[in-house]
């Protein structure tokens, strides 16, 4: 299989950093593109290229059609990220970078964060959800779920269930852009066609629910569910 995509080498990770991090290829950025390429089936990289830029538009409440200029302004966007943002950090991070910073961080990252973690989870679940929605019966994810990596808990009603993940954020943390990937979506697609139920994202601070309007979205599945829709 030929491979058309261009191979950056070295600065590949700090490229993807970058992108990541300042989320400039989000489907509110430069549309939903797994969607829009198998709606595609394009059998060239040129057919491809040509019905993208007929067929992309921005996912958000004001979509704008992706042009070669959004793409190339979403471009210089990066590179003033990098050179005035990442580099000058990673600069930084560098020149005090210990060998027991190394040493310290894994054995956190290990115990601590996973610690953490799980705390923050199951009181998300314990001292929230289950105090809220009585009836529900949720559980832990099961590690061997093609769904896993995506659910952390199942909320069941009945036989069928609706899927939570849990997303730790800062106190100031602006959410209301987070979009999930498309393979996320996908994943959370299967998930509601195995088990019924849709699949929500909380985002939480320490162990409280931050965006609590989901509160409600929840309420009305558990009812669409009971009821059978």
């Amino acid at each position: 299989m030929r491979i058309y995509s261009r191979n950056f080498g070295k600065k590949e990770k700090v490229l993807n950093y970058a992108c990541q991090t300042y989320q400039l290829s989000r489907p509110n950025k430069v549309g939903a593109v797994m969607a829009l390429i198998r709606e595609c089936q394009p059998n060239s990289i040129e057919e491809w290229e040509k019905w993208y830029f007929q067929n992309a538009y921005t996912d958000g409440k004001k979509q704008i059609k992706v042009t070669g200029d959004i793409l190339k302004e979403l471009g210089e966007r990066l590179y003033v990220k990098i050179t005035e943002i990442v580099i000058p950090e990673w600069q930084e991070a560098f020149n005090q970078l210990t060998l027991q910073d190394c040493i310290d961080y894994i054995h956190n990252l290990t115990v601590y964060r996973t610690y953490d973690g799980f705390n923050r989870e199951k009181s998300i679940i314990t001292d929230n959800l289950e105090k809220i929605f009585p009836e529900v019966r949720f559980v832990e994810s099961d590690p061997d779920m093609d769904h896993a990596g995506d659910i952390d808990y199942l909320g069941y009603v009945g036989d069928k269930a609706f899927g939570i993940q849990i997303k730790p954020v800062t106190a100031k943390a602006n959410f209301g852009n987070y979009s999930p990937s498309e393979r996320m979506k996908a994943s959370f697609k299967e998930f509601e066609q195995k088990f019924g139920g849709k699949v929500f994202i909380i985002f939480s601070v320490n162990d409280e629910i931050k965006n609590i309007d989901i509160i409600e979205e929840i309420r009305k599945e558990i009812r669409r569910l009971q009821e059978g829709k």
